[in-house]
């Protein structure tokens, strides 16, 4: 029997459909002799609720402000002022997903990262 300070294990595999969608909530429980245990559990998120379309490599995009300055998604990225290379109301399509809600976008003239603020979901009713 473990300690009632290490948490037990769950064995259970949450479908494969469904691991995009969960959570991790910690706590983290410090034992009488200094020991850590981390127990972690899954809080699925309901998408639905929140009225927001989920992006996935190759989704259509519009830009809806137009960023300040534009990182091309190359090998060796490049920094440089948006002098009107990209505006509000231009379509591209996903390539990528970065950290940070910072994403690959194709548009008409390059690849850029664009910030998740700059875009959003195209949807068909347009």
């Amino acid at each position: 029997m473990s300690p009632a300070w290490l948490p037990s294990a769950n064995l259970t595999t949450p479908k494969p459909s469904s691991l995009l969608n969960f959570e991790p909530s910690c706590r983290v429980r410090r034992s009488q002799r200094s020991a850590f245990a981390i127990k972690c559990a899954s809080n699925p998120r309901d998408e639905s609720q929140r009225g927001e379309i989920e992006l996935k490599i190759g989704s259509p995009i519009v830009i809806i402000e137009a960023p300040p300055a534009l990182k091309t998604a190359t090998p060796m990225p490049c920094l440089r002022a948006n002098t009107g290379q990209v505006k509000a109301g231009d379509v591209g399509r996903v390539v990528a997903r970065k950290p940070k809600d910072v994403w690959a976008v194709r548009l008409a003239i390059e690849t850029y990262l664009l910030d998740g603020k700059y875009f959003r979901p195209f949807t068909e009713e347009e």
